[in-house]
């Protein structure tokens, strides 16, 4: 690993440890309810009212995971320092994918937090970012992370602008592997990942534009298909310009 990847590194465990020291404390309201039946007990709730104790793998899961909260924001911030950390070594379970990691911090509404708080978590999440464009394998896959960054913050630009900026053999590599798995969703016009709000069709069209403009300098020299630098340029088409196109896939087959 060299001096760049160390710091890279060093900033996640610091943005890591931040998160313990500014939410060290927290718990759930002490009015907080959920469904024995479907969620969990009353002995497991509980434990949400108690600050720092480590909850089971299985508890954080319906935790995170759980859309009716009375407070998320509040059960949120109990449980953010162990997920943090969950996330980033990558053992969290999640059913439709990481833009559901990122629905819940949304749903937190954390932007709205103290300038403290809701800084940790940027903080956070742009370091992960950072640490997860210059490893050879993450724990979690950028086009992945992505969406969650995606979702959670309601924003695309800021992590399409810092992985443009980075020059970096992992940070190409990983674009490959993002754009051979984009592609096809944008070319039919959809976005890669279910989005939150109504909003889908904007980020869609900013991740195509992106896409255009700056992975094909990227790919050069990297082993990708033959065809994926013509379903690039394919997404900067609309119409007819696009559907024949020598190069447009045909599905139907």
């Amino acid at each position: 690993m060299d001096l760049d990847d160390t710091r890279v590194r060093l900033r996640l465990d610091r943005a890591l440890d931040r998160l313990d020291v500014t939410f060290r404390g927290m718990t759930a309201r002490g009015h907080e309810t959920q469904c024995d039946c479907h969620w969990g007990s009353r002995e497991e709730l509980a434990q949400l009212k108690v600050p720092d104790v480590v909850l089971a793998p299985d508890l954080l899961r319906r935790t995170w995971n759980a859309p009716d909260w009375d407070d998320h924001g509040a059960v949120l911030r109990r449980i953010l320092p162990q997920l943090a950390r969950a996330l980033v070594d990558g053992p969290v379970e999640r059913r439709f994918g990481m833009a559901e990691v990122g629905r819940s911090f949304s749903r937190g509404h954390w932007r709205q937090w103290p300038a403290d708080q809701s800084a940790a978590v940027w903080e956070f999440l742009h370091a992960w970012w950072a640490h997860t464009l210059t490893e050879p394998r993450p724990a979690v896959p950028a086009h992945d992370l992505l969406a969650l960054c995606a979702e959670a913050s309601g924003v695309l630009g800021p992590w399409l602008d810092a992985w443009e900026a980075l020059e970096h053999r992992f940070a190409d590599r990983h674009l490959a592997a993002a754009a051979a798995r984009w592609e096809y969703d944008l070319l039919e016009d959809r976005l890669p990942w279910a989005a939150w709000d109504d909003d889908s069709d904007d980020l869609r069209s900013e991740l195509a534009a992106w896409l255009v403009r700056h992975a094909p300098a990227r790919l050069r020299g990297q082993d990708v298909p033959e065809e994926l630098p013509h379903r690039i340029r394919l997404l900067g088409l609309t119409g007819p310009a696009r559907w024949e196109d020598p190069h447009w896939p045909d599905r139907r087959r």
